[in-house]
């Protein structure tokens, strides 16, 4: 609406046309205003990004605390073992192994340690394990000396198999007990790097430490034995010969490692291929088996025949470790070339495993 307003003054008059509507309508004088910022995207973290690059909702960040630990983070799988968790080294100090709180790492607690025995259980895909140390004084002074298991063939029958081979034979009842005193009675299952570690003095193992293994990787093994090394959920190590099998790993629980390729058998003395070959025809051998197998950490020796040339083959070949037949038990400074084993045959129960690893 319009309006017109007479002014007068000094005999003069105006008049002026004041159009309201357009006062009204005219748009008042505003700043312009400024798009909002987005703030940069926050940068990942270290285990975020290795999570982020693995994309995958199993994937497992692990991130490490204490002295002398990897600054960076570790991938691992939610659906399987620990594999190849680092041993540190600190000057003048031995690793006394991975803990899930910095309490259990500084009690040394040992029921909660954790290693390549260990399913991977971690909350939102990340979990952080701190480390553990002792003087090498006190891990010399507690002189841990670590079995390793040997079994050979299984059967379900009480009163065993019969012929010359019947002593390999472990009843499978036997086994089962035996393994359900180790998995409930507080025993520690090292890896075979950790048991290398330990031979050197760079690793503390707990007193109560022992490895499961079996030799040959017969049919019953996979039929009666794999089935209770999977209930109680215990690492094992079964020594495969590639000639004659190459099963894919039958648990999560059983680490197939080398029994040689095709040296378990007679060589022109009698003794087994391991001593009549040369070290190249030996390391041939084991190449095959090492590549067949993806691992090459330690192999047993077929008969548990060996001599300084089998050791230089199984050396040559890139392998740490062997295992015998002699019996005995590993020490700090141990052969690592001539592992010792305790033996379990037909007819030793509970009692007679008790008696040998406590």
């Amino acid at each position: 609406m319009s309006a017109a307003v007479l002014l007068v003054g000094g005999g003069a008059a105006a008049f002026v046309l004041l159009n309201r509507d357009a006062a009204a309508s005219a748009p008042a004088e505003t700043e312009t205003p400024r798009a909002e910022e987005t703030p940069p995207p926050k940068p990942l973290t270290p285990a975020e990004q290795l999570l982020a690059d693995a994309d995958n909702p199993l994937a497992c960040a692990v991130s490490f605390s204490g002295e002398g630990v990897p600054a960076d983070p570790q991938l691992q799988w939610q659906n399987g073992l620990y594999v190849a968790l680092p041993i540190p080294a600190a000057e003048g100090k031995v690793f006394a192994g991975w803990y899930p709180t910095a309490a259990d790492a500084a009690a040394l607690t040992v029921e909660t340690r954790v290693n390549g025995a260990d399913p991977v259980v971690c909350a939102d895909q990340q979990i952080e394990l701190f480390a553990a140390w002792k003087t090498p004084e006190q891990n010399a002074a507690e002189g841990v000396r670590v079995p390793i298991l040997m079994y050979h063939q299984f059967t379900a029958n009480p009163d065993g198999e019969k012929g010359w081979l019947r002593g390999n034979y472990a009843y499978i009842g036997d086994f089962d007990a035996q393994m359900n005193h180790i998995a409930t009675t507080g025993f520690y299952l090292p890896t075979w790097d950790e048991l290398s570690a330990f031979i050197d003095g760079r690793l503390s193992l707990p007193a109560r430490s022992v490895i499961i293994t079996d030799d040959d990787a017969d049919q019953t093994w996979f039929d009666l034995a794999v089935p209770v090394v999977d209930n109680y959920k215990l690492l094992t190590t079964s020594f495969m010969i590639t000639a004659y099998r190459t099963d894919p790993p039958p648990s999560i629980y059983v680490l197939r490692r080398s029994h040689t390729h095709d040296m378990h058998q007679s060589g022109e003395n009698g003794e087994g291929r391991m001593v009549n070959w040369t070290a190249d025809e030996i390391a041939a051998d084991l190449n095959t088996s090492g590549d067949t197998l993806g691992a090459r950490e330690v192999m047993a020796y077929p008969f548990g025949h060996y001599n300084d040339t089998a050791k230089q083959g199984v050396a040559q070949a890139g392998f740490e470790m062997a295992r015998t037949i002699e019996p005995g038990y590993v020490e700090i400074g141990t052969d690592k070339l001539a592992l010792p084993v305790v033996r379990i045959d037909y007819g030793m129960g509970l009692d007679a495993l008790v008696s040998r690893i406590g």
